[in-house]
């Protein structure tokens, strides 16, 4: 029980010396706990450590662990779905999820605001940006942001609130401030156009100290708190 508050308690230490750092508040950076392929058991330990919002790349096993939840009561929690979606899933995304960060074509944001349920609220979405031109990576590059966020916004089902990247793996950090400091630029904006846009989702484990230099508001962190994955199981 004590690894993963242990954990949470360290990542947590190293957001608010990240963000001292550069004279924000720690209190501006959301911590995503990415809970894939993990065990509700593992959840429930970050969960009882002050933990409320998670991370899901898989889009049954998100639900799965969405249902358990709200079964066993916990109607605090947060649900973030942030692995690459096919529109033969949106429909369990958009009824279950909380925020959708993987959006990078207009036909998959239909699906998802036709398909929110209407007692719930709009679905958050973050516009995903392939920002290092990657070919293996989802996301669409910074030129094509503003048509796509202006056709986003129209729809009823879901609320656009910000921006997504997975930047290529840099080992210096001056080279992932420069590729965050892109994005940080182009979430503030965006933020100036469209007044529910306030989360840039940026910065894992490698690079989380030069995204929120860089001005995240979201740190995605896995491995950090629930040790390494045994991607066996999936």
């Amino acid at each position: 029980m004590n690894d993963i508050a242990h954990n949470l308690a360290q990542v947590r230490d190293k957001i608010l010396t990240a963000a001292a750092r550069c004279g924000r508040d720690s209190e501006e950076v959301t911590l995503l706990a990415v809970s894939k392929t993990k065990p509700a058991s593992a959840i429930e330990e970050a969960i009882a450590a002050g933990q409320r919002a998670f991370g899901e790349n898989y889009v049954q096993e998100g639900v799965d662990k969405i249902r358990y939840f709200q079964d066993a009561g916990h109607s605090d929690l947060q649900w973030h779905f942030i692995g690459p979606l096919q529109s033969n899933k949106s429909r369990l995304v958009a009824e279950h999820f909380d925020w959708c960060h993987t959006i990078d074509r207009l036909k998959i944001a239909a699906r998802l605001s036709e398909q929110r349920p209407a007692n719930l609220p709009p679905l958050n979405v973050l516009i995903q940006i392939n920002i290092s031109d990657e070919q293996s990576k989802s996301g669409i590059p910074l030129a094509s942001l503003d048509a796509l966020a202006a056709e986003i916004v129209e729809l009823p089902g879901i609320r656009l609130r910000g921006l997504m990247a997975i930047p290529a793996p840099e080992a210096e950090y001056e080279r992932q401030f420069a590729v965050a400091r892109q994005m940080a630029v182009a979430f503030a904006e965006l933020k100036t156009r469209y007044p529910t846009v306030d989360t840039l989702s940026l910065g894992m484990s490698d690079d989380m100290d030069a995204a929120i230099a860089a001005g995240s508001t979201m740190v995605r962190i896995g491995t950090a708190i629930f040790g390494a994955r045994d991607y066996t199981k999936k």
